[in-house]
């Protein structure tokens, strides 16, 4: 069954980018500190990531995230979703309206503009079509920003939550939770290194 996994990285004071995040800086002062567990030489960072995007069969993400991600400065062929550990994955772009171009164009992007419910079935129907041509189970990832994961839990639309809990206090940025609809977690799994605690829970709908 594809799953609805939430994965994200957060510092110890609930924030998911530094201060004074924007198009020139998307990680915010000092943000780039949140992610030092996925570059590690640790083998459980390495473990953590190579887990978390094998499986992912489609990845979800919000316009804002997705104007970082293809702008100037964004990925590129070492850096991106799961450089260098899988092949790349459908990638579902929840937004008001298209893009009038898109710099990536080697990656498979799709653009709803009817709201996130619709991404996310969009994004388990590439899943599923994925995992019945390759044999195995592949989930859809939502892989951000925060405001697309706290809208996804708010409208019960995650199975699991996965935190990287980056051991930083920026003391602003972008806040993960900012209220919203009470979850119940169920903790099952801790990685701890010296990078991050790898944290997986199940939500409850």
């Amino acid at each position: 069954m594809t799953r609805i996994i939430a994965d994200i990285s957060v510092s110890l004071d609930g924030f998911v980018t530094g201060p004074d995040p924007g198009p020139d800086n998307g990680l915010g002062t000092g943000g780039g500190a949140l992610h030092t567990w996925a570059f590690s030489d640790d083998p459980d960072d390495h473990r953590v990531l190579r887990e978390g995007t094998v499986r992912s069969g489609a990845v979800v993400l919000g316009r804002h995230l997705f104007d970082l991600v293809d702008g100037p400065n964004g990925w590129d062929d070492t850096c991106g979703y799961g450089a260098g550990e899988v092949g790349k994955p459908p990638f579902v772009v929840v937004t008001g309206s298209p893009p009038e171009s898109v710099r990536t164009t080697d990656l498979d992007w799709t653009f709803v503009t009817t709201g996130l419910s619709d991404a996310v079935a969009a994004a388990r129907k590439r899943a599923e079509a994925a995992s019945a041509a390759g044999g195995r189970d592949l989930d859809v990832v939502l892989m951000g920003g925060g405001a697309t994961i706290r809208s996804a839990l708010d409208a019960g639309l995650v199975d699991v939550l996965i935190l990287h809990l980056a051991p930083v206090v920026p003391g602003a940025g972008t806040p993960l939770f900012t209220g919203g609809t009470p979850r119940t977690l169920v903790q099952r799994s801790v990685v701890a290194t010296s990078t991050a605690t790898h944290l997986a829970h199940d939500v409850s709908r």
